[in-house]
């Protein structure tokens, strides 16, 4: 029967609003658009069918867990993409084949009533198969090379997320040290109660605690390869360790935890971190000055005659001061790099 009481389209719009604080700050407005119009109007989509379509029997309660996963999936995946350095006229095509992923296995595995912990770690797969099956599949048909290919197959944002969180806690643990109010508790995530409702909708004034903090990571951790967990938990204070650790034992960790304080706390810590490391467009397009400084024009045409039409076109707008956007800077710095090492 339809899900008469799942407010899908406020749900898709709240997450949409959040996603707007954590798009990286490296992103152009037509990027940061792009990763918050995908993750809407895929939750949008998916809400509709969940909460209209006669033929499924999903609860509010669930329905509201499975259009979260589509939500926090199309936002990692898209800025994935985007990083990529994948021309643009193919994004649209491999996040449709993302979003259907996790709404068929998503379907499929709640109709059977197999654990959140095994729901999760089947849609993760899952989507990580897909991408790589469609990136592929743009290398196979020469639109890509297999240098591109890589390099986009090794994007994670899930990965890169859950690495600035473990060192936010660092810095805070450090803090608190400093200044003589290190707790040496173990700290308690808010208890829910079997059926209640989860904390985001209970006390969503709770995001600030260090608590929660540890239990999103705990909930990154849990779609992690289990080495890089335990690389990560090393350097992490004990008791903070033990913690993120008892956390990922916690049955529907997700649930409890809820859609919006995990937005909340993920905003809050990605403010608190560092920027020393994002790659500013001024740097590349200095870089890339310098290297083709060495060459006349002539020269550069020649040496650039194997490369990709974007790719010249970084090199010759930096020759005028510009930076050309349609390349993520990030993904320019690397090409910059790869320019100064042609002999």
């Amino acid at each position: 029967m339809a899900t008469k009481d799942f407010d899908y389209e406020g749900f898709a719009q709240n997450l949409a609003m959040q996603a707007q604080e954590l798009v990286p700050q490296d992103f152009n407005d037509e990027q940061k658009q792009y990763v918050i119009n995908t993750l809407g109007n895929f939750s949008m989509m998916a809400g509709k069918t969940l909460a209209e379509d006669k033929s499924l029997n999903f609860n509010a309660e669930q329905s509201t867990y499975i259009t979260q996963i589509i939500a926090e999936w199309s936002f990692h995946k898209s800025i994935d993409i985007i990083r990529s350095g994948i021309p643009r006229q193919y994004w649209d095509s491999i996040m449709q084949k993302i979003a259907y992923t996790i709404f068929e296995i998503a379907k499929q595995t709640f109709s059977q009533g197999l654990p959140t912990d095994k729901i999760i770690e089947l849609i993760e797969h899952h989507v990580n198969k897909t991408y790589v099956d469609a990136i592929t599949e743009l290398k196979n048909k020469g639109i890509i090379d297999e240098g591109l290919m890589e390099f986009a197959a090794s994007q994670s944002n899930m990965n890169k997320m859950a690495q600035e969180m473990q060192e936010q806690a660092q810095v805070e643990q450090a803090q608190a040290q400093n200044i003589g109010q290190a707790n040496n508790q173990e700290p308690n995530l808010p208890q829910v109660a079997d059926g209640a409702a989860p904390v985001s909708q209970t006390d969503p004034n709770k995001v600030g605690s260090k608590s929660l903090k540890l239990a999103t990571v705990a909930m990154l951790f849990n779609r992690m390869n289990r080495d890089r967990v335990q690389t990560i938990l090393n350097k992490l204070d004990d008791d903070d360790a033990e913690a993120v650790v008892k956390y990922m034992q916690v049955p529907d960790l997700e649930k409890k935890v809820g859609a919006q304080n995990t937005m909340r706390c993920l905003y809050e810590i990605k403010m608190n971190l560092p920027r020393s490391t994002d790659v500013v467009p001024e740097m590349v397009v200095k870089k890339i000055k310098d290297f083709a400084s060495q060459y006349t024009e002539q020269d550069l045409e020649r040496l650039l005659i194997k490369e990709r039409i974007n790719v010249k076109r970084l090199v010759f707008n930096a020759l005028e001061d510009k930076f050309y956007d349609k390349i993520p800077p990030k993904v320019a710095s690397i090409v910059a790099s790869h320019l100064q090492s042609i002999v």
